[in-house]
């Protein structure tokens, strides 16, 4: 009886993942595919990712890594090949007010440690779902005033 239930658990959680997976649109799922891409790219750079779609409030960072004494703060930007403009373009004032606020609340929740951190944008560039460019933007933008952090 407990095998019994025991699967049936199993193939419930199997049928809701698939369930979850079919239900991400084309963009989402692009999206997640650029972001897998520039964590790996972020790797290769030496950098070491420490959460992935960090939430707080009604702000995401998509990768929090550090390098070193660094911490980045990371927007992953992916676009098709042949847009006008460059990826980067879509981080406006309110995206950066957002992630300056969810930063700082990364920061909280692991004790305000006293390191030097900076925001960047990452562009992903793909054609028919195979990747033509990656981009980093290094110090993308500063913390949104007023915000601050430390002394």
């Amino acid at each position: 009886m407990m095998i019994a239930r025991n699967r049936i658990r199993w193939i419930q959680s199997l049928w809701d993942r698939l369930k979850q997976k079919r239900s991400l649109s084309e963009t989402e799922w692009i999206g997640r595919k650029g972001e897998s891409t520039a964590a790996s790219w972020l790797r290769k750079q030496g950098y070491q990712i420490l959460v992935r779609n960090y939430r707080a409030g009604k702000g995401e960072i998509d990768l929090v890594a550090r390098k070193g004494n660094l911490l980045v703060f990371v927007e992953v930007k992916t676009r098709a090949f042949g847009q006008w403009t460059r990826p980067a373009q879509a981080v406006d004032s309110d995206k950066k007010r957002i992630l300056s606020r969810t930063a700082l609340q990364y920061l909280r929740e692991i004790g305000n440690p006293r390191v030097p951190f900076r925001f960047d944008v990452i562009e992903v560039i793909h054609d028919q779902g195979r990747i033509r460019q990656i981009r980093q933007i290094e110090n993308a933008f500063p913390l949104v005033l007023p915000l601050r952090y430390g002394a």
